[in-house]
């Protein structure tokens, strides 16, 4: 029996919006598998013919209403949105989008790291008030050559992240759970047990990690005490990671120096958010993410997966296994 796909990825940002040259592209490639886009609002009542599901998000709601249902794919780099258990328990693969987020998020932690150490978020503070702050910035400038940048999560997009880095002379400590056996690629790995160590070691530190339940504010008051006096803590990850009372308290205190967040804990946040207003805090609105061509690398990347599904073969980007034997609809 013929794959029939579902696709329901709507976005008010053309690049996030699924259009026709996508559709065309699959089209062209699977002439033999069924294609069919909705909005979110539609997804329900397409859900019984579909085999495959490619969107933003899946509520656990519409479970029962995808009886033929064996696989969904997301763009997303992240998963915490999807009822995983419910999937895993109704005996459903779930892939997350792999590689291509690397690049637009290795850009924007450039660009915080560049701003806070070369004084241009100062500079564009200060310029509609003082006369002249020159003072200013060369009492709290620093060199990104010569430091070390700590990567908290460092899987496919740390990596990429730390390369830029490494090109600009810094050092890099990579910390994950599992780390490789050897300095792959320059990084120092170190295993996310001795966090701690690696925070005092740092000038700046990225965090990439997931939400989970072991990444639950990793960030606390004791992970910021740890922090090297002066550091910059740039949180790209997710916010249910840091625990946003103490880096405010770090942050007054100056032991943290400067702080850029892309997930506030409330989006959008409130506009008596200390966050919004600390004279050191760089808020972006979840856009680290952003690129001219996150779609098409995305439909690419969906395209490669769904040619290995028609072949049995292991999926790239999984998060729960297609039941073994059940890869795709005969």
């Amino acid at each position: 029996m013929t794959n029939r796909v579902l696709i329901s990825l709507s976005s008010p940002y053309d690049f996030w919006d699924f259009g026709r040259q996508h559709a065309e592209r699959l089209h062209t490639t699977f002439p033999e598998v069924t294609f069919l886009a909705a909005r979110e609002a539609d997804v329900s009542r397409h859900l019984a013919a579909a085999d495959i599901y490619f969107g933003w998000t899946f509520p656990a709601g519409w479970i029962e209403d995808a009886p033929r249902l064996r696989w969904i794919a997301t763009p997303s780099a992240g998963v915490d949105h999807f009822p995983v258990e419910e999937l895993r328990a109704a005996g459903i693969g779930l892939t997350r989008g792999v590689g291509y987020h690397a690049q637009p998020v290795t850009e924007h932690a450039l660009g915080l790291l560049l701003g806070f150490s070369r004084g241009l978020f100062l500079s564009r503070r200060l310029q509609s008030r003082s006369r002249w702050w020159k003072d200013q910035v060369a009492e709290t400038f620093f060199d990104l050559h010569g430091q070390t940048l700590a990567i908290v999560g460092c899987g496919v997009i740390g990596i990429r992240l730390a390369a830029a880095a490494q090109a600009l002379g810094m050092h890099v400590i990579g910390l994950r759970r599992s780390p490789p056996p050897d300095e792959t690629l320059g990084i120092e790995w170190v295993p996310a047990s001795r966090l701690h160590e690696a925070l005092a070691r740092s000038r700046a530190v990225v965090d990439l990690l997931p939400a989970t339940d072991e990444t639950l504010r990793v960030f606390d008051a004791s992970a910021f005490a740890a922090c090297r006096p002066g550091a910059v803590f740039i949180n790209l990850g997710r916010a249910s990671t840091v625990d946003h009372e103490a880096l405010l308290q770090a942050l007054d205190s100056g032991h943290i120096s400067a702080a850029a967040l892309d997930v506030p804990p409330v989006k959008p946040p409130p506009a008596d958010d200390p966050l919004r207003h600390h004279p050191r805090v760089v808020l972006t609105p979840k856009s680290a993410v952003f690129s001219h061509d996150y779609m098409d690398k995305a439909v690419d990347f969906f395209r490669d997966n769904l040619r290995l599904h028609l072949n049995d073969r292991p999926l790239n980007g999984t998060v729960i296994p297609l039941p073994e034997g059940d890869r795709h609809v005969r």
